[in-house]
């Protein structure tokens, strides 16, 4: 019995590694057993962001039994942040006296 992953867009984005895979190998795998998958899955992350391998659901039609998916998350740096308190907190100038103005 075979244990057949297809590589998702996410994956590829996520993790530079997989990305290049697919680009030598193509975007399925075919493994002895779901543990295998895991175990390849495990060596794509290490010193990457990480993959793991989610199990098709069973209503899924593709001939997979499972995907590598990661999640793609924002930088936590504050540059760029579209966030006003966080502009305001970087902002070093203090805020003028628009009220004084019509005294």
């Amino acid at each position: 019995m075979s244990y057949v992953v297809e590589v998702k867009q996410s994956a590829r984005k996520a993790n530079g590694a997989v990305g290049r895979l697919v680009n030598r190998e193509g975007s399925r795998r075919t493994f002895p057993d779901r543990r295998a998958a895991e175990a390849w899955a495990n060596g794509l992350s290490e010193g990457s962001r990480p993959v793991w391998i989610r199990a098709a659901h069973p209503t899924d039609r593709s001939d997979v039994d499972g995907y590598l998916v990661s999640r793609r998350r924002q930088a936590l740096a504050l540059d760029g942040a579209y966030d006003k308190r966080r502009r305001r907190l970087r902002d070093t100038t203090p805020p003028s006296d628009t009220l004084g103005q019509y005294r």
